[in-house]
């Protein structure tokens, strides 16, 4: 096995360890954000709820707010692998 193949592995691993997971009967398999995200998810939610904010734009702000946690998590990831090898 090549040193990058086991530091993919090993990065795998602990991002499965990490991670929530929940089985939904139609859906198979979820991951579930942490509670800091599920708390600001739902905020959001009980703002356009109650008509504070409108639907269209609280799901605007949800989809960034997850695509750039996915992105600063990808960042994270490559910082770490680059200080692993140095």
């Amino acid at each position: 096995m090549s040193t990058l193949t086991r530091q993919l592995s090993g990065a795998h691993e602990t991002v499965q360890a990490f991670t929530r997971h929940v089985d939904v009967p139609l859906l198979g398999e979820v991951a579930v954000p942490p509670p800091d995200k599920l708390a600001y998810y739902a905020g959001i939610g009980v703002l356009a709820a109650l008509q504070v904010i409108e639907w269209p734009l609280a799901l605007v702000i949800t989809a960034g707010h997850v695509l750039a946690d996915q992105h600063l998590s990808g960042l994270a990831k490559g910082l770490g692998e680059a200080l692993e090898t140095a």
